[in-house]
């Protein structure tokens, strides 16, 4: 029997996070070798450190393995990330851990949370189809979204 388990993201997360990061087809890193565990481990020990609190992660399982994550940061309300391994698309992973992420924010008092994606891709199509709104374009290649707090969206 498969099953999908959410959980907190830990740091033990982080090679399975980064090898889903690197095997998805759009959104791809311009260098990924600049992208490391060190190098990752050093970012949150600093957010960690530095502002305790303000970030939170998940991960989605199957049958053990993680397949898909997702971060979330209270300082500016924000989806930092969301990856599926792009084996395990389709069975609603990135909306159960978006949703997750989502609800922490909100629980938290924020009044919208905001993320930003390259444009015209299928995380841009998924963002609209979960309700969020386009805000406009951050630059030439990336569009804004945001979700107001009483936003009726997708819930798994």
């Amino acid at each position: 029997m498969t099953t999908l388990k959410f959980r907190s993201a830990s740091i033990l997360d982080i090679p399975a996070m980064l090898e889903i990061r690197f095997s998805v087809r759009e959104n791809k890193l311009s260098n990924p070798n600049r992208v490391t565990t060190q190098f990752i481990e050093e970012y949150l020990d600093f957010l960690f450190d530095d502002r305790p609190y303000e970030l939170r992660g998940w991960v989605c399982e199957f049958n053990g393995k993680v397949v898909g994550y997702c971060y979330a940061e209270t300082g500016n309300a924000s989806i930092w990330a969301l990856f599926v391994s792009p084996i395990y698309e389709g069975k609603g992973i990135g909306k159960a851990l978006l949703n997750l992420a989502v609800n922490w924010l909100f629980n938290l008092g924020k009044k919208q949370v905001r993320l930003s994606t390259q444009a015209n891709t299928r995380a841009d199509r998924f963002y609209s189809a979960q309700g969020w709104i386009k805000r406009g374009m951050k630059n030439d290649t990336e569009v804004w979204y945001c979700l107001p707090n009483q936003a009726k969206i997708s819930r798994p």
